[in-house]
C-alpha cells in the first residue's frame, strides 16, 4: 500500500512539474454544452467600435471563435471561416472572432492588419483582459462555441477534423449549424479543439 501511495505521489509531482495537473484543472473550467453563454460587452473590434453579445440579438445562431494572428493552425482556418460566414449569413448565422492573446503579434494593431489583408467578413474583436477566454474555457486557437437562439451553448470544439482542407472528412461545425437551423440537436455536440495554446497571463 505504501508503494502504491508513493508511486501516486510521485506521479502527482511529475504531472505538476510538466504542467499536466494545471491543464486538467483548466479543462474543467468554462462552459459545457447546454449552459447559458457568458455575456460580454464593451469589447473593442478592428473597426474601433465596442462590441457586445447583445449587439447580435437578431442572429439565429452565433459562432464564437477564439483565434489569433500568429498561430499557424488559426491561420489555416481563416479562409474556412470566411466561407462559412458567406454561406450561412442569409440563414441567420453570425461568426464572431475573438482574440485574447496579449503578445505583440496578436494585439489590436496587428489584428487590424490581418483582418484587412484577409478581408474578414465577420467582426474580429480583442479582449485584452482575457475574461472571455476564461469565461468560456477556451484553450487553443481556434476554439469554437456555437450559441443557439436562446444563447445557450450548443456546440464546443473544432471546426472540422483536419488542418488540411483537402483532407477534411468531418465538418463538425457546419453539421452542427445545419442541425440547429433545422430545429435538431447537433449530431456531435462536442469535439476536441486543436491548435496553439492560448497565452493566458
Amino acid at each position: 500500500m505504501k508503494r502504491v501511495m508513493s508511486a501516486l505521489l510521485g506521479l502527482g509531482y511529475l504531472m505538476l512539474a510538466l504542467g499536466l495537473g494545471s491543464c486538467a484543472v483548466a479543462e474543467q473550467k468554462g462552459v459545457k454544452v447546454g449552459d447559458p453563454a457568458p455575456d460580454w460587452k464593451g469589447i473593442i473590434g478592428v473597426d474601433d467600435k465596442e462590441h457586445s453579445l447583445a449587439d447580435y440579438k437578431d442572429a439565429k445562431l452565433i459562432v464564437l471563435v477564439f483565434t489569433c494572428n500568429h498561430c499557424p493552425v488559426a491561420k489555416a482556418y481563416e479562409d474556412r471561416l470566411i466561407a462559412l460566414q458567406k454561406d450561412y449569413k442569409d440563414k441567420g448565422v453570425q461568426v464572431i472572432a475573438v482574440n485574447v492573446n496579449n503578445i505583440p503579434e496578436d494585439r489590436l494593431d496587428r489584428m487590424k492588419e490581418r483582418a484587412k489583408e484577409k478581408g474578414f467578413n465577420f467582426p474580429y474583436i480583442y479582449d485584452s483582459s482575457q475574461k472571455m477566454g476564461h469565461d468560456y474555457g477556451a484553450r487553443v486557437t481556434p476554439h469554437v462555441y456555437v450559441l443557439d437562439s436562446e444563447r445557450k451553448i450548443a456546440y464546443i470544439g473544432a471546426i472540422d477534423d483536419n488542418i488540411d482542407p483537402a483532407k477534411v472528412k468531418k465538418h463538425y461545425l457546419r453539421d452542427a449549424l445545419d442541425a440547429l437551423l433545422a430545429g435538431q440537436t447537433p449530431p456531435v455536440a462536442e469535439t476536441k479543439a486543436f491548435g496553439c495554446t492560448i497565452k493566458y497571463e
